[in-house]
């Protein structure tokens, strides 16, 4: 299978084309939905010269265990004019914990952790105690161990409630309003004629085929592989070192594996090999980490509460947590999966949707915004059109699953701390791995 390099991308032959041809999308309305919904940006750092490196590598040369500044002045920051944010250097800090700063969230230049953690605390009302009664001093370490003095650096660094309010909760709720209205002016309105039922144009039609032909295809290379992923250990034994090794070298393994057949997919996408280099690393090097938990949810099985991969793999919150990983990554893995179990999405659905969150043009250091939001827009106008056929009386569904594009990239936050936590725990990610999400040892 083939992985991720700027020689790999532009070698590959394109293949038949899947693009339908240009069509009128969505609504005005629906088309502003797709464009706030996909506006939050998680920003991961810019190394392609060592992605290079890492990912020209075949999947049977990766070793899955390898060998062993200006600081922001201290108090509340002048609330900035809106507009774009200032152009970073690449040496910010994090107002909050000392980390290396991402960009401006919230009105202050912190860092994706703290982003995301002032997000979720925000969004659910959190209330947390401090054993030191308020007195933490923060930093990189001190971040995780004491919730209710980030928080309260959050604040104090300048971070607004109100900003993650206006961002996550009175547009969805506007957007919701407004579909409702929608769906109740239908219903009431004067009979008349039966409206003719809308059909697919030919070409999407072959689009959508041929794009859910292509992941049956990446998914069965997979599972071709299967054998040679490190078997699960069958002893229980929680103290045992090389257990636990083993545990984390399977879960590890199986994620190279869907790197992989991501790239693979992404590839072979009509339009994908138009983009730069540049850009076809940028896209997907954000985009992976939210495609897998994309996949991770349709392989949820809510009689069980587990996640099975390669249809015979399955696993439940204690297995993710005996391989290493943190119930507070663990967790909300488990209700997005629940979430989108609940929408029973079909093999299309999700093909279109993965091919919506790779072609997203507000990614960091996507150069050709417009040629992105041009190559995205025909699998936009393709899953509205899908929607309104196979669910002609659910008029919140289709902004309802681009709502669910937003939730990823909370996710995506919540991954971040995640991988952070593994390199305190002395625990060292394999070359694609540190690669494609940006570990540097």
């Amino acid at each position: 299978m083939s992985t991720l390099s700027t020689t790999d991308i532009t070698d590959v032959g394109h293949g038949d084309s899947l693009c339908c041809a240009g069509e009128e999308g969505p609504s005005a309305a629906i088309a502003k939905v797709k464009q706030e919904t996909l506006s939050q940006t998680v920003s991961y750092g810019t190394s392609h010269n060592d992605l290079n490196d890492t990912l020209l590598m075949e999947p049977s040369d990766i070793k899955m265990y390898p060998t062993e500044d200006t600081p922001l002045p201290e108090g509340r920051p002048v609330k900035r004019k809106k507009g774009p944010a200032p152009k970073m250097l690449g040496n910010e800090v994090c107002s909050v914990c000392g980390d290396k700063a991402s960009g401006f969230h919230y009105n202050v230049l912190s860092c994706e952790g703290c982003k995301g953690f002032f997000r979720r605390s925000v969004i659910k009302g959190a209330r947390y105690t401090c054993k030191n009664s308020g007195r933490c001093e923060m930093d990189m370490y001190m971040r995780r161990k004491c919730q209710q003095c980030r928080l309260r650096k959050c604040r104090e660094a300048g971070m607004l409630e109100q900003c993650v309010l206006s961002e996550e909760q009175i547009r969805l709720k506007k957007m919701k309003k407004q579909e409702e209205e929608t769906a109740r002016t239908s219903a009431v309105a004067t009979p008349g004629p039966a409206p003719e039922m809308p059909s697919l144009a030919p070409e999407q039609q072959e689009m959508i085929e041929k794009l859910v032909a292509l992941q049956k295809q990446c998914n069965k290379r997979s599972f071709l592989d299967r054998p040679k992923v490190t078997p699960w250990p069958q002893s229980q034994d929680p103290l045992n070192r090389e257990v636990r090794q083993q545990r984390f070298a399977h879960f590890t393994e199986l994620a190279i594996m869907s790197v992989q057949e991501i790239v693979d997919f992404a590839k072979q996408l009509p339009g994908f090999l138009e983009l730069t280099r540049e850009d076809q690393i940028a896209l997907l090097k954000t985009s992976t980490i939210e495609i897998m938990l994309l996949e991770t949810s349709r392989r949820y099985n809510p009689a069980i509460d587990s996640i099975t991969f390669l249809k015979d793999f399955s696993y439940n919150k204690e297995d993710f947590a005996k391989a290493g990983l943190q119930f507070e990554f663990i967790n909300p893995i488990f209700e997005f999966s629940k979430g989108m179990n609940d929408l029973h999405l079909d093999e299309a659905e999700y093909a279109l949707l993965i091919a919506i969150n790779i072609f997203s043009a507000d990614r960091p250091n996507v150069q050709d915004h417009e040629l992105v939001e041009r190559l995205q827009q025909p699998y936009v106008d393709a899953l509205h059109s899908y929607i309104r056929i196979k669910r002609p009386n659910d008029h919140l569904m289709f902004p309802r699953m681009l709502m669910k594009l937003v939730s990823l990239r909370t996710l995506s936050s919540v991954h971040s701390e995640q991988v952070f936590a593994l390199r305190l725990q002395d625990k060292k990610l394999p070359p694609l791995l540190s690669e494609i999400w940006d570990v540097h040892e």
